[in-house]
């Protein structure tokens, strides 16, 4: 039986108890020069990027001055294109010409790829995680977490009804296979991996790759665009692999000040992303919002 995921409660609050991170923004602001904003969502609890959490992204930016650009600090397994469509498109907005970064301090993956892929650059390390942009559905079923890449799904549903119509003899294996798949719902799907591969070139095209076409586009990122060039939805594509793209990609090193400030504000929101069923959370040095999860039978 599957279960509902819910967002139960959005918060938003001054700081006051996240001392412990301010600090970090502080510092950073001052290596870069602009704004640091935070987007994190768990991956521990089954929950994905949606097109709410433009809104609070939203809410955090009419509070901030971004006359000199920002760069977003970007965690997640991912979720809705549409809502990551809307999301570089609310990045783009607030940013006016100084455009954004994104800093990839751990995955960026699916819709967060997405969303990244609209920046002017992308800042990582060697330990960064990029991946491939078709979508993932998740649910919660017995208890477990469980997250399927749409691809997979589609091209199980397609192998498996070309093996039933080529079958001449018992096609009852075939049939009760099937009947584990929605047509409906494989429908779905096949719209939205159309629709992530148009959003992620669109992006690309009116961002970082603008002076290649989209056919161009298309071939270059061709290992972002479906997990058979990595194998596998969930494989890491790399800074280095990222750069073979043509992307704007800023490497930065593992040992530097600037990436041990990064990482310690990952280790401290990725905490606070997977405890106290804290699912998502949207900040900046003098703001954070925060979204609480409930799952319902």
């Amino acid at each position: 039986m599957k279960d509902k995921i819910v967002i139960q409660q959005v918060a938003e609050e001054q700081y006051q108890g996240h001392s412990t991170r301010r600090h970090l923004y502080v510092e950073l602001e001052k290596m870069m020069g602009k704004p640091i904003i935070s987007f994190f969502t768990s991956f521990r609890y089954p929950v994905m990027i949606e097109d709410s959490d433009a809104d609070m992204i939203e809410g955090i930016f009419q509070k901030s001055d971004l006359s000199n650009g920002f760069a977003l600090v970007l965690n997640s397994p991912g979720g809705d294109g549409l809502a990551a469509e809307r999301i570089i498109n609310i990045c783009r907005s607030y940013s006016g010409t100084n455009k954004y970064d994104v800093i990839i301090p751990s995955k960026a993956k699916s819709a967060a790829t997405m969303i990244s892929l609209g920046a002017s650059k992308i800042i990582m390390s060697e330990t960064s995680e990029l991946g491939s942009v078709d979508p993932q559905v998740t649910y919660v079923e017995d208890n477990r977490i469980k997250r399927f890449s749409v691809y997979n799904l589609v091209k199980s549903y397609e192998d498996l009804f070309a093996r039933a119509v080529k079958e001449k003899g018992n096609l009852q294996p075939y049939l009760q296979q099937l009947s584990n798949y929605d047509e409906r719902e494989i429908a779905e799907f096949k719209t939205a991996l159309a629709l992530s591969e148009d959003i992620a070139i669109k992006a690309l095209k009116t961002g970082m790759l603008s002076d290649l076409s989209e056919k161009e586009i298309k071939k270059k990122i061709k290992i972002f665009l479906t997990p058979e060039k990595v194998k596998t939805h969930g494989r890491p594509i790399y800074a280095r692999d990222a750069l073979k793209c043509g992307l704007n990609i800023e490497i930065k090193d593992l040992k530097s000040k600037f990436w041990q400030l990064i990482y310690e504000l990952y280790v401290r929101l990725n905490n606070f992303v997977s405890t106290n069923n804290i699912a998502k959370c949207i900040e900046s040095k003098e703001y954070s919002f925060k979204a609480k999860m409930e799952v319902k039978k």
